[in-house]
């Protein structure tokens, strides 16, 4: 990466942004991603959307499939990818609303994901015999 590139920094891009990235730029999908990595389809959504991160053995795996550093996964800095090209520069409004989205992204996985434990749980007691 060149100094000068800044899209995949920690001001602009996210851990999860800097994996979808380099996923992308692998050709691969989240399910044929995980599927080398040997991780759950959710877990790959989950490091993307910036909900989890990955243990340090997974990092290391991550890293030698997406042919990236682990320390350009984590900080931006190290081999990874440059910024694409004609890329337009952010404002921090602009900055900020992508971080709401991103938040909210998030938050909105995990409540559903809630809600599916939810229906579970009633749908189990529904079917319980009394």
């Amino acid at each position: 990466m060149h100094d000068d590139d800044t899209y995949f920094s920690n001001d602009n891009a996210t851990f999860g942004d800097r994996v979808a990235a380099a996923r992308d730029a692998q050709g691969l999908s989240q399910e044929e991603l995980a599927k080398k990595l040997g991780v759950k389809l959710k877990t790959i959504r989950g490091w993307e959307d910036d909900v989890d991160e990955p243990r340090a053995n997974r990092l290391s795996m991550l890293s030698g499939i997406l042919n990236v550093s682990m320390r350009w996964l984590l900080t931006a800095e190290g081999e990874g990818l440059n910024a694409p090209a004609g890329e337009v520069e952010l404002t921090g409004d602009v900055k900020d609303i992508l971080l709401e989205l991103r938040r909210t992204k998030a938050e909105f996985s995990r409540l559903s994901d809630h809600l599916g434990r939810l229906e579970k749980k009633l749908g189990k007691l529904l079917r319980a015999p009394e």
